[in-house]
C-alpha cells in the first residue's frame, strides 16, 4: 500500500495513564470478555446439542452468537493487553486486520438481525408458509448471504481506507482501530472515495432498519389480533428478546456514528465506542435467555448433563482409587 513505508504502527487511545486504573480496566475488560465467552458459548452448546432447538430461529441465534464472539474478540483482547502492559502501540497489519474483522462481524450481525426479524414475521404473520419460506436450504442461503455480504463490505472498506496516504500522524483517537478515526489521519480530500462507500453502507443500513420496523409493525398488529392470551404471550416471548437486541445494537451504533459534532469529545467517544462494541455481545445471551423458556430448558439440561458426567467421572476415580488401595494391601 502507498503509505506503508511512512506508517509502521498506530498509537491507540488509552483509557487512563494511571497504572492502578489501567489494571482495574484490565480486570473489568477480562470480566466482560469472560462473560461474553460464557454466555455465547452456552447458547452455541445448547442450540447445537438440543434437537428441539434445531429450528430456523435458533439457527440464526447460533449465527448471532458466533458473530458476537468474533466482534468482541476483535477489539477486547488488544485493549486488555494494552492495559496490562501499559502500551498503546498496534502494528499497521494488526490495525488493518482489526478494521477488517470488526467491520465484517459488525455488518454480518446487522444482516443476521434483519433476517431474524423476517423469521419472526413469517412465523407469526404467515405461519402456514413458514416451512416453505424458511426451509433448511433457505436458512443456509440467507446465513451465507449475511456472512458473505459482511465480508465483502469489510474488504472494500478496509482496502479503501488503508490505501489512503496518511499525513496527520499515527495517533488514533480510539481504543481500537476504527475507520472514522483512521480517516482523520489521511490527507485532505484523499478520503472522499471511502466516504462514498460509507454513504452506500449507511443507505443499506437504513434499508435494513426500515425492513425491521415494518416487520415488527406487522408482527404487533398480528399479535394484538390473536384471541388467545397464551398465544399472545408465546409470540411476545419470542419477539421481545430479538427486539431488545436490535434496539440495543442500533441505538448504541447510531449514537456512536450519528451524534452531533458538538457532543464529540475524546472521553465521550471512548465511552460510546465501549458501549456499542462490547455491550451487545456481552448482554445478548442474557436478553435471549431471560424470556425464552425453550432456551432455559435446554441450558438446564446441558448443565444437568455436564454435572452427571462430572459425577460419573468422580465416581470412577473414587472406585479406581479404592481398587488400587485393595491391590496394595
Amino acid at each position: 500500500m502507498s503509505n506503508r513505508s511512512s506508517v509502521t504502527e498506530f498509537l491507540l487511545l488509552a483509557f487512563t495513564d494511571t497504572r492502578e486504573l489501567q489494571l482495574l480496566h484490565f480486570a473489568l475488560f477480562l470480566g466482560i470478555y469472560l462473560a461474553a465467552l460464557l454466555g455465547n458459548g452456552l447458547i452455541l452448546s445448547a442450540v447445537a446439542c438440543h434437537h428441539r432447538l434445531h429450528t430456523p430461529m435458533y439457527f440464526f441465534l447460533l449465527n448471532l452468537a458466533l458473530l458476537d464472539l468474533g466482534c468482541i474478540s476483535t477489539t477486547l483482547p488488544k485493549a486488555m493487553a494494552n492495559a496490562l502492559w501499559d502500551t498503546r502501540a498496534i502494528s499497521y497489519q494488526g490495525c488493518a486486520a482489526q478494521v477488517l474483522f470488526f467491520v465484517f462481524f459488525f455488518g454480518s450481525e446487522y444482516s443476521v438481525l434483519t433476517i431474524m426479524a423476517y423469521d419472526r414475521y413469517v412465523a407469526i404473520c404467515k405461519p402456514l408458509h413458514y416451512g416453505s419460506l424458511l426451509g433448511s436450504r433457505a436458512c443456509a442461503q440467507m446465513a451465507a448471504a449475511a456472512w458473505g455480504s459482511g465480508f465483502l463490505n469489510a474488504v472494500l472498506h478496509t482496502a479503501t481506507t488503508f490505501s489512503l496516504p496518511l499525513c496527520q500522524g499515527n495517533a488514533v483517537d480510539q481504543f481500537f482501530c476504527e475507520i472514522p478515526q483512521i480517516l482523520k489521519l489521511s490527507c485532505s480530500d484523499a478520503y472522499l472515495r471511502e466516504d462514498g462507500f460509507i454513504a452506500f453502507s449507511f443507505c443499506l443500513g437504513v434499508g435494513c432498519f426500515v425492513f425491521i420496523v415494518f416487520s415488527y409493525t406487522q408482527i404487533f398488529r398480528a399479535v394484538l389480533r390473536m384471541p388467545s392470551e397464551q398465544g399472545r404471550h408465546k409470540a411476545f416471548s419470542t419477539c421481545l428478546p430479538h427486539l431488545a437486541v436490535v434496539s440495543l445494537f442500533i441505538s448504541t451504533g447510531m449514537f456512536a456514528y450519528l451524534k452531533p459534532p458538538s457532543f464529540s469529545s475524546p472521553s465521550l467517544d471512548l465511552a460510546v465506542s465501549f458501549l456499542y462494541s462490547m455491550l451487545p455481545p456481552a448482554v445478548n445471551p442474557l436478553i435471549y435467555s431471560m424470556r425464552n423458556q425453550e432456551l432455559k430448558d435446554a441450558l438446564r439440561k446441558l448443565f444437568e448433563y455436564i454435572f452427571l458426567k462430572k459425577k460419573k467421572v468422580m465416581m470412577c476415580l473414587y472406585i479406581l482409587s479404592l481398587s488400587q488401595k485393595q491391590l496394595g494391601k
